[in-house]
């Protein structure tokens, strides 16, 4: 296994770990909390690093196919589930905290459906 890949693989099981934990926590503690947000972040830089990283290897970091452009999607919405959680904390309204893990666990799921489709893509080459 390349270096590479390597650093690729493990972005990604990162990004996968700290966006479920934050995602997660955040709707067993029934109100969006700073933590919560970090864990977005860095489930998003993590995403954002092992998808340009196999991007590279790949030849190219979009691709027309199913994962390629789910993948792209499940980026965009991440990056705006974090964007809109700052928002929503900096705004400290009550009732939008306390409700923001619908929203969360929405972009969860539809992040899951590249990440899925990656692991099987590459468990059948």
């Amino acid at each position: 296994m390349s270096q590479i890949l390597g650093i690729a693989i493990i972005s990604m099981i990162l990004a996968l770990t700290l966006y479920t934990v934050g995602v997660w926590s955040e709707r067993f503690a029934g109100r969006l909390k700073l933590w919560h947000l970090i864990f977005f972040w860095a489930g998003f830089v993590f995403d954002t690093t092992g998808t340009t990283l196999m991007g590279v290897m790949a030849g190219s970091v979009i691709k027309f196919d199913f994962h390629g452009i789910t993948g792209a999607l499940a980026i965009i919405l991440m990056l705006g589930h974090a964007i809109w959680a700052s928002v929503v904390l900096l705004l400290k309204q009550e009732k939008v905290l306390v409700n923001f893990h619908k929203f969360s666990l929405i972009v969860w799921v539809l992040w899951l459906i590249p990440f899925i489709s990656g692991l099987v893509g590459a468990m059948l080459r």
